[in-house]
């Protein structure tokens, strides 16, 4: 992968400015969907405990690197620490199983998913996808400080189990306040970002301190439109960035696509994105999108369609346990 398709992370590690996001791929296909991914260039993959697919996903790799298609340098895969395991007591032997599960020797970049702690179940006993602790939905909270876990994931790096670390879902006083103690860097900040929530001064704050942006949900609210009603709540009520102006005539001038506008618009800024698709053509095509470029005034316009509206907001979602971190 040429330089240019990289960004250089505060540990030292370069990271593929493109990747896939694996977030919503079934585990009972995520092996072939992330082989078939390598085979059409890509080498970042973006997971989590939460998507339920680890296992599948490093199967995936492993089969890519078996037949030579790519050796295990060649691969960035980037996971995360959910909320129910981030007391000292358990976030480190979850990184080490989610590890294993991958298969890969070693994680490139891990992330807490979310800076709030919730309390602990065994992954035995999970039963229930995501937040939820019943068949009730509960939510429950742990009192646990995020430098607790950012400690246990620094030790992440000291035994080799990652060679970056970083943090999803944060905002400026939680980064700042990291900075202050962290021994390791934060290689990276993973947000929700796309046109109708650019949040300029929390990427301005976070690439002023050599924090690498990754973005999620870059398409904005196609993303949501296929979870449960309260999660898509608020993605029903706009239009599709696809179809937005000035995004539909911009792609038109460059004779791309909308969807590789709105990733240009991103990388064009350093910031770094995580694309899903299923799609033999659009794999390709959301892959290529340094081969172009946007002019100032093109994407001054598509930031200016910014509403400051979150679609992934559990302080939204949980209407019976709100968790307010965006507030």
């Amino acid at each position: 992968m040429p330089s240019k398709a990289t960004v250089k992370l505060a540990s030292g590690h370069d990271m593929p400015l493109v990747g896939f996001g694996l977030w919503k791929v079934p585990k009972e296909t995520a092996a072939d969907t992330v082989y078939n991914a390598i085979k059409a260039g890509y080498r970042l993959f973006d997971g989590a405990y939460d998507y339920q697919n680890e296992k599948e996903a490093g199967e995936g790799i492993r089969r890519a690197i078996k037949e030579g298609l790519v050796k295990r340098e060649d691969i960035f895969v980037t996971t995360k620490l959910w909320n129910n395991y981030h007391g000292k007591e358990h976030a480190v032997p979850m990184a080490k199983a989610q590890n294993e599960a991958w298969g890969l020797g070693y994680i490139d970049l891990f992330l807490i998913h979310f800076p709030c702690a919730l309390e602990y179940i065994s992954p035995e006993k999970r039963r229930y996808p995501g937040w939820w602790m019943d068949d009730a939905g509960t939510v429950k909270p742990a009192n646990v400080p995020i430098r607790e876990t950012w400690e246990q994931m620094e030790q992440l790096v000291d035994s080799g189990i990652a060679k970056s670390i970083g943090v999803s879902n944060f905002q400026a006083q939680l980064l700042y306040d990291i900075l202050t103690y962290a021994k390791q860097p934060i290689s990276s900040l993973q947000i929700e970002h796309h046109p109708y929530l650019v949040q300029p001064n929390l990427i301005r704050m976070a690439q002023e301190h050599k924090i690498v942006v990754t973005a999620y949900s870059s398409f904005g609210p196609q993303s949501f439109l296929e979870l449960p009603p309260d999660f898509r709540d608020r993605a029903t009520k706009v239009d599709l960035l696809f179809d937005a102006e000035p995004i539909k005539s911009i792609a038109s001038k460059h004779k791309v696509t909308p969807a590789q506008v709105l990733l240009r618009w991103a990388t064009q800024r350093d910031i770094a994105v995580i694309p899903k698709s299923n799609n033999p053509s659009r794999l390709a095509q959301n892959l290529d999108i340094i081969s172009f470029d946007l002019i100032k005034e093109e994407l001054e316009s598509i930031s200016a369609l910014d509403r400051g509206l979150r679609f992934n907001d559990p302080g939204h979602y949980l209407p019976n346990h709100p968790l307010h971190i965006f507030a």
